[in-house]
């Protein structure tokens, strides 16, 4: 007899169905798992068969086969121990099928406990769209697996209550639908940064439109402090921005069973020895990576020449595109990586060129190897390169607070209102994301503006690319003061923010 029980698995970061079925046929006693399961999934037959002891039940001693479909696709993880048993002991007769619209998934300790799962979200958004009404999960996946939408998640504590429930004796309980707590703390304020206001001006331009950002400063001038603010001035994240940066989250295991929804934009920052491969994502199974855990947050990248040169040039496609494709023997999978690009280096190799000291001892070949050390491909996707100069006496000392993050979300959060009118219906959400089409519809520019950008173009080299960074930058600034045409001081203040003459000192 083969019994059916509807399951879920997961491909990269996004979820499909699986239907586990379970036949029960004569000769030796045999338990064989079949569908290309990888050896956690193999290992399941000693779980389940120690489970299904533990709750009371019998064990069927016969053949047993289970296939785990669609089998062209590679099944890995502990998410199949639930599905198999109840599969069995329905081929066995022990129990009822479990219903059709119901889903099961879940990891089975020797006792016959649930133990949780990582990648729920994306499995429990699947099951959605499958047209499952029910879905079955360990009781600490359960208030993640809410967030997924009209679906009635049921948590397991273990095998026994599951089987009282599935014979109508003692029913689960629905999870309640997760509800956001109070307004998350949002880390270090730009309030105790003293001076540098013109470092802060452009975090905010970056911060409002979604830009690439690349500080320049020496040693303690405040570039990594500056740039650990970032989070306290970002937009707040939309619900569809909230859920597509967990589902990434949830796979990597990162979530938390008790504010499982990431309420504030990802700050990833790895040190500079991470490889291109923990940088990208990959592995023999596909596993997201920093630049797709910062999917609409920020990658800081701080001390930019000291990281490999092809783990920096690994970023390039993913800043154009927003995803990564990783292609393994195992299979290829799509990653998203929508970020905020935001790095700090040092001028030179001792770190003082140009600083007042005038205690710099590089030599001009030796600044151009360490600024060589960043290609120029990468420098042109970089949209604002910002001096940071060292703070001087005065600024440090003064009386008067900085304004506050606040103050500067506020004003970021009504330019980001403005851009979601702009591409209402659109898959973008900031100015950073148009395409060369939408820049030429929504960065139109007087007669004047179109003097400076000519008169920049010549003079700077502009790319084709950096061209229209600098016009996406300008509807950024002009945004943030409520304008909805581009003015020559916009366009100019856009200009300023691409001298890569800083580079050299």
């Amino acid at each position: 007899m083969v019994e059916t029980v509807r399951s879920l698995g997961l491909q990269g970061v996004t979820g499909y169905e699986v239907s586990v079925e379970c036949a029960l046929s004569g000769g030796l006693p045999a338990f064989d798992v079949v569908g290309l399961p990888d050896a956690a999934v193999k290992e399941s037959r000693e779980r389940v068969r120690a489970a299904v002891k533990s709750c009371g039940a019998k064990f069927p001693v016969s053949r047993i086969t289970v296939n785990l479909a669609p089998a062209a696709l590679r099944k890995e993880g502990t998410i199949y121990d639930l599905p198999i048993l109840l599969g069995i002991l329905a081929a066995a007769g022990d129990i009822d099928p479990p219903p059709a619209d119901a889903a099961f998934l879940g990891e089975l300790s020797l006792t016959g406990a649930l133990r949780p799962v990582t990648g729920m979200l994306p499995m429990a958004m699947a099951a959605v769209r499958a047209g499952v009404r029910e879905l079955y999960v360990p009781a600490g996946n359960a208030a993640e697996a809410s967030l997924a939408g009209p679906l009635t998640v049921r948590p397991v504590p273990g095998v026994a209550a599951l089987l009282r429930h599935l014979r109508g004796e003692e029913a689960l309980p629905p999870a309640p639908a997760w509800t956001d707590s109070p307004e998350p703390d949002l880390g270090p304020d730009f309030s105790e940064v003293m001076g540098q206001e013109n470092v802060k001006r452009a975090l905010e331009i970056a911060a409002a439109g979604g830009h690439n950002i690349l500080l320049i400063g020496s040693p303690g001038a405040g570039k990594s402090m500056l740039a650990r603010r970032l989070p306290s001035i970002l937009p707040d994240m939309t619900r569809r921005e909230a859920l597509e940066a967990t589902e990434v989250w949830s796979v990597a295991g990162m979530t938390d069973s008790r504010s499982p929804l990431l309420r504030r934009r990802p700050f990833r920052s790895p040190h500079h020895t991470v490889s291109a491969v923990a940088l990208a994502g990959g592995g023999s199974i596909p596993r997201p990576g920093e630049i797709s855990l910062a999917h609409h947050g920020v990658l800081f990248l701080d001390e930019l020449p000291e990281f490999a040169k092809d783990a920096l040039e690994v970023l390039r496609q993913p800043m154009e595109d927003g995803e990564v494709t990783i292609t393994r023997a195992a299979g290829s999978v799509r990653l998203p990586s929508r970020f905020m690009l935001a790095a700090a280096m040092n001028p030179c190799r001792c770190g003082w060129r140009g600083h007042p000291s005038g205690r710099c001892t590089c030599s001009e070949a030796a600044v151009e190897k360490y600024v060589g050390r960043v290609s120029g491909p990468l420098l042109d996707r970089i949209d604002l390169h910002v001096e940071v100069p060292s703070v001087d006496f005065d600024a440090m000392r003064r009386r008067e607070a900085p304004e506050s993050s606040a103050a500067v979300r506020e004003r970021v959060n009504a330019a980001r209102a403005r851009q979601a009118e702009r591409f209402e219906g659109m898959e973008i959400a900031c100015n950073a994301h148009m395409t060369p089409a939408m820049v030429g519809e929504h960065c139109r520019l007087d007669e004047r503006g179109e003097r400076i950008l000519r008169s920049a173009f010549d003079r700077m080299g502009l790319t084709a690319r950096s061209h229209d960074r600098i016009l996406r930058v300008a509807r950024t600034i002009a945004d943030l003061e409520g304008e909805e045409a581009i003015s020559a001081a916009h366009l100019a203040e856009a200009v300023q923010y691409r001298n890569t003459d800083i580079l050299r000192g």
